[in-house]
């Protein structure tokens, strides 16, 4: 699933596309996406300009004149620029046609969504898929303290502490693992023990993980492609745990573990991570 790093990379590329230009066409090849793309979308959107490209959490956000539209690239999805006449592949499902470009969502298990905040709502921050989210990691508010306050009292692990994305958004379950290795923290730590120290830890190691993973593009799992077709580099530079189930530590040579927590497969070294 593409997860911070690579929506914040996507965000970047479609920024430098869309952002002050007057959108001529939206078009829908395929609408039922994990929740059905609203039929009068398009002409809600045509002749807007974007105002700006955001991003909260994994949400990309469009901002037009009169209202935003939220897009979500689901399980294995991507939104990049095509060429003039490029053509359409199975899967392509959206496309915002502007004078100079054209940017198209691929997804081929559709469980991405592009939906329709109108102004006159309010706030997009306000829409129940943003409402309840956590907050930023390079927010410079989140720091030790707001971290363990958002820990105390869960018995579940850290790992889906961070998962659920109510205290701190972009810890996915790739980064998290990675995350935790930096820290030092074992993964089945209950997120009520994490103590303020190793708080503190976590954010300085979730912020350089997500860091280095936007400076190399992101990942490479699966089909993950930007916004203008490039894989990203990230587990060829940086990943210490992640899908090295059997491998050798790279700091203490011992062999790296895989454990499932919440059905997602978690990596990390039993020594480096004690309980």
């Amino acid at each position: 699933m593409p997860e911070l790093p690579e929506v914040e990379t996507t965000r970047r590329g479609i920024d430098a596309v869309a952002t002050g230009h007057t959108l001529k066409r939206l078009v829908i090849h395929e609408a039922r996406m994990r929740w059905p793309i609203p039929t009068e979308l398009p002409q809600q959107v045509q002749g807007q300009i974007v105002r700006a490209c955001r991003r909260r959490g994994k949400y990309l956000l469009l901002e037009f004149e009169q209202g935003t539209q939220l897009i979500h690239l689901g399980m294995s999805g991507s939104l990049r620029s095509v060429l003039k006449g490029e053509l359409l592949r199975k899967h392509d499902h959206v496309e915002w046609e502007f004078a100079h470009a054209t940017l198209r969502l691929h997804d081929p298990r559709r469980f991405g969504a592009v939906l329709w905040h109108p102004k006159s709502a309010g706030p997009v921050e306000q829409h129940p898929l943003l409402s309840k989210l956590g907050i930023e990691p390079f927010d410079p508010a989140f720091d030790a303290a707001h971290l363990r306050q958002g820990l105390q009292g869960r018995q579940v692990s850290v790992k889906q502490a961070l998962l659920a994305g109510d205290v701190v958004v972009g810890a996915g379950n790739i980064y998290a693992s990675e995350s935790l290795f930096r820290a030092r923290i074992h993964p089945k730590t209950k997120a009520a023990r994490v103590s303020l120290v190793r708080c503190a830890r976590l954010v300085d190691a979730l912020r350089s993980t997500l860091s280095d993973a936007l400076a190399s593009g992101g990942s490479t799992l699966r089909d993950y492609v930007n916004a203008t077709g490039e894989a990203g580099a990230y587990f060829t530079l940086h990943a210490a745990v992640y899908e090295r189930a059997g491998q050798p530590c790279r700091v203490c040579t011992s062999l790296i573990k895989r454990i499932v927590q919440g059905q997602r497969a978690t990596y990390f070294c039993p020594t480096c991570q004690k309980p």
